[in-house]
């Protein structure tokens, strides 16, 4: 039997302290697959995000995130995503409010990389889950959905691996006023793509 040296041991414990004390702790991803399939169709009319009426179901875990497909519990303050659409851009991701979802043509998904922080970040907040908190995907394939570790340690939502965010000048459900935004900035599809 090999006994670790007292720098072995020191190193090990450091490094299983920082894996605890990460915010999001992504380094330890880990994805389950459900037995069911994501939810139905989605509506193709008007701004209102769209409700799976069936009840919710575990879809995946990344490290400590439970993610579901389906409509969260009412009250339970943890984060939605469903689909909205506008005949002029098709389908995109809002929030469980309506608020419109965007991704960053300068972001990368492979590896979901987040770039806009400081005063981009002020303008275009991203969309973050803390720990005790689970994702609910309504008529979003749930297993697109996952969540990285931004520089500040906050946890961000990924939607086919590209980091999103909201727009500070969306006031109301349904605005699009971030769609197309110095050509980088664009509502993000159910599957991670640009809205056109």
């Amino acid at each position: 039997m090999k006994i670790l040296s007292r720098f072995q041991r020191s190193v090990l414990v450091a490094i299983t302290l920082a894996a605890l004390l990460s915010a999001c702790d992504s380094s330890v991803a880990t994805e389950s697959s459900s037995t069911t399939s994501p939810a139905g169709a989605p509506s193709q009319a008007g701004v209102s995000p769209t409700v799976d009426a069936r009840p919710p179901t575990l879809a995946k875990t990344q490290g400590w995130l439970q993610i579901f497909s389906g409509t969260a519990p009412a009250g339970a303050g943890d984060v939605q995503l469903t689909i909205s659409s506008k005949p002029d851009i098709g389908q995109y991701v809002s929030d469980g409010d309506g608020r419109s979802l965007y991704r960053f043509d300068k972001d990368t998904a492979t590896p979901p990389t987040s770039t806009c922080a400081g005063p981009c970040a002020t303008t275009w907040p991203p969309l973050t889950v803390a720990r005790g908190q689970s994702v609910f995907a309504a008529r979003v394939d749930p297993q697109l959905v996952g969540f990285i570790e931004r520089a500040d340690g906050s946890c961000q939502i990924t939607i086919g691996g590209w980091p999103v965010y909201y727009f500070s000048k969306d006031k109301l459900p349904g605005d699009l006023l971030g769609q197309g935004v110095g050509g980088t900035w664009f509502a993000v599809t159910p599957n991670g793509d640009k809205a056109r």
